[in-house]
């Protein structure tokens, strides 16, 4: 190969995806050592200490952010700023809670951290029925089973209207399941949904999940959306000043649990989300997993429209059985290059796109079976250090298949 082509392909392969973990700081049974060895170079992670709603110190940031760069890699990206609970529902101190928002991106941005990852669902993060399912190898992953769900819905957290939100099959699937449920089966069903998992912002009991629940009983998609543009609209001057991106996370499960809206879940959604708050500091983080979950998402379509906007990504896949002609029903996290998302065109396109931008972007394996000696470890629900490190190799593997063949193109 003659050397321009060679000079040629090395410029069309600088634009990459930036290998990165998630780390939850000093308590996370996975170090930073260990993601440096699964080859990152990159940290995604927050001051998880901090109570949500408070300001981010510098003192803070630039501590967290030494003990990674000590490690031999970079902050990459702020997984996440938390969005207070009064800020969705726009009720209580939520004024004050935003300029504390304003407050922390100043400060990030202050101390060189430019990417910062959040999402808008109300009261419970991504929601699972299952943190331990067996698949047939014996691996461990996550999974959420709708008539599990309907049925916590229905006969345990006994949401008022709770049977009129679903089918009659649902229901009858949901009554079956219930009763197949042994007392500790139902426990750990609870502490699944509403325990809380990483990232989520409040660890709720039933009863206090029940009473949490009430303050979106005047909240519809239409209002909560409102609300979200309407916090983008006074928290963005503030990133643009800092210099910092944000990247919206989507919904996980992309539509609607326990009667609460969900507003982030679609191309339409992101669509009206960017229209009412255009500044370029308003961006997404694209979630394979995420928009995977929702039938009708076409991801390499939504990846390909949204292109501009993505500064942050999660590659997952997932399994659904969608109950016949229902939009919604049962998935499980799959092998990174096996499932109901075609990750080869989805990985095309964000690659095509990156190279159009001339840019390099932060991407991390999304979650990862729990496998081999990390079946026998305490582990953050879908964050083993073995599952992730399979799924970051699978994933460079393909990137840079890619990668080659735009090269050539």
């Amino acid at each position: 190969m003659m050397n321009d082509e060679l000079l040629l392909r090395a410029a069309s392969m600088a634009y990459r995806f930036i290998p990165t973990m998630r780390w939850f700081g000093p308590s996370d049974p996975v170090s930073l050592s260990d993601i440096r060895q699964a080859g990152c170079e990159g940290v995604v992670t927050a001051l998880h200490h901090i109570p949500n709603g408070a300001v981010w110190p510098v003192s803070e940031i630039l501590k967290r952010k030494s003990e990674i760069e000590a490690a031999g890699m970079v902050w990459s990206v702020v997984e996440s700023v938390p969005v207070h609970e009064s800020i969705k529902t726009r009720s209580g101190n939520f004024r004050s809670h935003i300029e504390n928002y304003r407050q922390t991106l100043l400060n990030l941005g202050d101390c060189g951290i430019r990417i910062v990852t959040y999402n808008f669902m109300p009261l419970l993060d991504w929601t699972r029925t299952d943190l331990d399912y067996a698949l047939p190898d014996g691996s461990r992953v996550l999974r959420f089973e709708r008539a599990a769900f309907i049925a916590f819905d229905v006969f345990w957290l006994k949401r008022p209207d709770a049977r009129s939100a679903y089918r009659p099959e649902e229901i009858h699937r949901a009554e079956q399941r219930w009763a197949g449920m042994s007392d500790d089966d139902k426990k750990t069903l609870e502490r699944n949904i509403v325990a809380g998992l990483p990232g989520a912002e409040e660890n709720y009991s039933i009863y206090q999940l029940r009473e949490a629940l009430q303050t979106y009983e005047e909240i519809d998609r239409a209002t909560l959306r409102r609300h979200l543009t309407g916090f983008l609209q006074e928290i963005l001057p503030a990133a643009e000043e800092a210099g910092v991106v944000l990247a919206l996370h989507p919904d996980d499960p992309p539509y609607s649990l326990l009667g609460l809206p969900r507003v982030v879940g679609s191309a339409e959604d992101l669509s009206a989300i960017f229209a009412e708050a255009p500044s370029p500091a308003n961006g997404l983080c694209f979630c394979t997993g995420s928009l995977g979950a929702g039938v009708r998402n076409d991801l390499p379509a939504i990846a390909k429209q949204f292109a501009d906007r993505i500064h942050f990504i999660h590659l997952r896949n997932i399994r659904r059985d969608n109950w016949g002609d229902s939009l919604e029903g049962d998935f499980l996290e799959s092998p990174h290059l096996d499932g109901d998302v075609d990750m080869f065109e989805v990985m095309r396109t964000l690659l095509t796109s990156i190279r159009e931008r001339q840019i390099s972007i932060p991407m991390r394996p999304d979650h990862g079976a729990r496998a081999l000696d990390d079946l026998h470890k305490k582990t953050n629900p879908g964050y083993s250090a073995i599952g992730r490190l399979k799924g970051l190799a699978e994933l460079r593997g393909l990137e840079m298949g890619i990668l080659r063949s735009l090269a050539v193109s």
